[in-house]
């Protein structure tokens, strides 16, 4: 453990008190009503009140939530009671409703001490924080080591079996396994807040200025249970991560010893690791673009984490979001090696107002074990460049459903082999060498869609059609990422009820 009761006490002279429930609070008397395990219910008065108190698990309200076999986790007694049901008997099965973070991570260690695992998803992608693409890839690695995946299925009920757990979906099948995991999301813990005169958000959370002080005197708020600011919108929010939360704490300690410290917002910076893969993100994804209604554009790019030509490189799969006039607005990255150190130096640029220009001027530490001599942050920013500045127009993947093949024509400028070996429905091929030579080919007067597997060979087609008088676009990410987001679970068949077995006959 990073620290104890006593050794809070004995360094800080803090004193810590375990066991503990505030249960009220009066901001006129400034004092805290406590229950404790220990002392039993008592009163203890304030001069500054910090609240923290986090965030609990959702539980839907279904037939069975009670089941013993229902696990939730939010602290470290809750994994050991999980341990201890794993190492108690023959458990061999588990299943996972959620796979936001918490579900996607119990899975892996689940997985990892040797048990089956089945995770069931509502919506039809993991880890939201992604677009669907990225989120693609992760589920992919996910499925590669053995996870069986379940997306856009909802749970209607839980019930008791004679060994194990039944989990009914809406279309009627069953999954039964050992134990089970709930993870579809967190609340604040702010019910004890109600009638304390502290002012809470639409969904619970506590309402708080840039200093953190809330609607009552004397009374600060920090991390998962407060409304934060999206530092790139300005729109009002909640983001549960812990390296806000912490920098919180420092800012309330700042100013109740008088310094004019204020907390600018919340960027939502995270990263997972999902096995061998690791997966990271800053700032806005499409979703909450389009919620918004931001005009913004994208781009994919897939580079080599670190000199291809050096051992143990590996793809990185990076995809920025920004605006017409080229200030970034988000990034998200997915791969094997080096997506942590992209998304900070992206999350960096970000806190600064950066434009793509920036990430094309970043000098940035450069040896072939670490890095190409143009890193991915670069190419990543050349290639929204050649968006914002007309270089080049792209398409994404999920646009080829707006194609109107009678009026263009999809290219693929792979090698004939490459194209035999997998490609979009609907494509001719001419590789990106052989252009030049067969252009009498394609009909100029429709427009030509050029992808090629990553994105580079479609951006040299496209500038060849382009002096050449066609109209062309690229697609972003090449058929590489149209691949990645056409995935699909491996099916499997849960089994219908029995009613006999699950008592309802």
């Amino acid at each position: 453990m990073v620290q104890t009761p006593k050794g809070m006490a004995d360094r800080f002279r803090i004193d810590v008190r375990t066991r503990s429930e505030v249960i009220t609070i009066d901001p006129y008397k400034r004092t805290v009503t406590i229950q404790s395990q220990e002392r039993g219910q008592y009163e203890e008065s304030y001069d500054e009140l910090i609240l923290s108190p986090g965030a609990k698990p959702i539980v839907p309200d279904l037939p069975g939530k009670d089941n013993p076999l229902i696990y939730t986790v939010r602290s470290i007694p809750d994994i050991d009671r999980i341990k201890e049901q794993i190492n108690s008997s023959n458990n061999q099965s588990s299943i996972i409703i959620g796979g936001g973070f918490i579900g996607v991570e119990m899975a892996e260690n689940l997985k990892e001490g040797g048990l089956d695992v089945t995770l069931i998803e509502g919506n039809g992608q993991l880890l939201t924080p992604f677009d669907a693409e990225l989120a693609a890839a992760l589920a992919q690695e996910m499925e590669q080591n053995g996870v069986n995946l379940l997306f856009s299925q909802r749970v209607q009920g839980f019930h008791s079996l004679e060994q194990g757990i039944g989990v009914e979906l809406a279309d009627g099948h069953v999954l039964t396994a050992d134990l089970l995991i709930l993870a579809i999301g967190v609340t604040p813990d702010t019910s004890f807040l109600k009638s304390s005169g502290v002012s809470l958000g639409t969904r619970g959370h506590i309402i708080v200025n840039e200093a953190l002080e809330s609607s009552m005197p004397h009374i600060y708020a920090v991390g998962d249970a407060i409304e934060v600011t999206e530092t790139i919108h300005g729109t009002k929010t909640a983001i549960p991560l812990a390296g806000p939360a912490n920098k919180q704490g420092r800012i309330v300690a700042d100013r109740i010893a008088g310094l004019s410290s204020t907390y600018k917002g919340t960027q939502g910076t995270s990263i997972i690791k999902v096995f061998g893969m690791t997966g990271a993100t800053t700032g806005s994804n499409e979703k909450t673009l389009k919620r918004l209604g931001v005009d913004y554009r994208t781009v994919i790019v897939h580079p080599a984490s670190h000199a291809s030509y050096y051992p143990g490189s590996s793809a990185i799969t990076l995809k920025l979001l920004f605006t017409p006039e080229g200030k970034i607005l988000g990034a998200q990255a997915v791969g094997y090696d080096g997506v942590d150190k992209r998304i900070d130096d992206i999350a960096v640029a970000i806190h600064f107002g950066g434009h793509i220009r920036d990430l094309t001027e970043l000098e940035l530490s450069y040896a072939p074990p670490y890095s190409s001599a143009k890193d991915p942050v670069n190419m990543a920013g050349y290639a929204a460049e050649n968006i914002t500045a007309g270089r080049v127009q792209t398409f994404t993947y999920d646009q080829l459903s707006e194609r109107q093949p009678d009026q263009s024509i999809l290219l693929d400028v792979r090698s004939a082999l490459e194209h035999r070996n997998g490609n979009i429905p609907g494509s001719i091929n001419i590789s990106v060498e052989e252009l030049r030579q067969r252009l009498d080919e394609l009909d100029s007067s429709k427009d030509i869609w050029v992808y090629c597997q990553v994105g580079l060979r479609g951006y040299t087609a496209s500038q060849i059609l382009r002096q050449h008088g066609f109209s062309v676009k690229n697609l972003s990410g090449g058929y590489k990422t149209y691949r990645q987001a056409q995935f699909k679970p491996a099916p499997f068949s849960p089994a219908k009820p029995d009613h006999h077995e699950l008592g309802l006959a």
